[in-house]
C-alpha cells in the first residue's frame, strides 16, 4: 500500500480575467462602426416616387440633403422644406448650401451633391423653386431620391 493517495484532477476553472477586455473591445467596435441618424424628420414620412433606372451616389459624405413634403402639423398646409433639423423657406437654401460648403475642404466642394428627397405628392413648383435657387449659386450636381427597382452603379 502506498502512503500517498493520488488526487484526481478535474478540469481547471475557466479564467474570466480577460472577459472585461473582450466586452470593452466589442463596445468600442460598435461605437466606432455605428452611425447615428443625423436629422430628425419634421415632415410626414416621405413616400418616394418610383423609378426604373437609378444610380447610387458614390460620395455619400459629400451629400447635402433637402427634404420636401407635408408638415406633421395638420394645421399647416402646403409643402415644407427641411434641411438638417429645421424647416426653412426657399430663399434660405443658398445660405444652407454655403454653410455646407464651408464645412468641407476646398478640393471637395466640386464633388458635393445636393440630394432632394421629395414626397411624390409634393408640388412641382416647390421643387422647381429649389432647383432655381441651386442654379443661382452654381450648385449644379443635384440628385433626386426615389424608390427604385433596378439599381445600377458604375464601378
Amino acid at each position: 500500500m502506498s502512503k500517498f493517495k493520488k488526487k484526481k484532477k478535474g478540469l481547471p476553472a475557466i479564467s474570466t480575467a480577460s472577459l472585461p477586455d473582450i466586452v470593452f473591445m466589442l463596445l468600442f467596435f460598435f461605437m466606432v462602426s455605428t452611425t447615428m441618424r443625423e436629422t430628425d424628420l419634421l415632415l410626414q414620412p416621405i413616400k418616394f416616387p418610383s423609378a426604373t433606372e437609378v444610380k447610387k451616389l458614390e460620395h455619400k459624405s459629400l451629400v447635402s440633403t433637402i427634404y420636401v413634403g407635408k408638415s406633421k402639423d395638420a394645421r399647416i398646409s402646403g409643402d415644407k422644406i427641411q434641411v438638417n433639423d429645421k424647416i426653412i423657406d426657399v430663399k434660405d437654401i443658398p445660405s444652407f448650401i454655403f454653410s455646407e460648403r464651408a464645412l468641407r475642404k476646398e478640393e471637395e466642394v466640386k464633388y458635393m451633391t445636393t440630394s432632394i428627397k421629395a414626397d411624390k405628392e409634393a408640388n412641382v413648383g416647390t421643387i422647381l423653386d429649389i432647383k432655381e435657387q441651386l442654379r443661382d449659386i452654381n450648385a449644379l450636381k443635384v440628385s433626386f431620391s426615389t424608390k427604385g427597382t433596378n439599381i445600377r452603379s458604375n464601378y
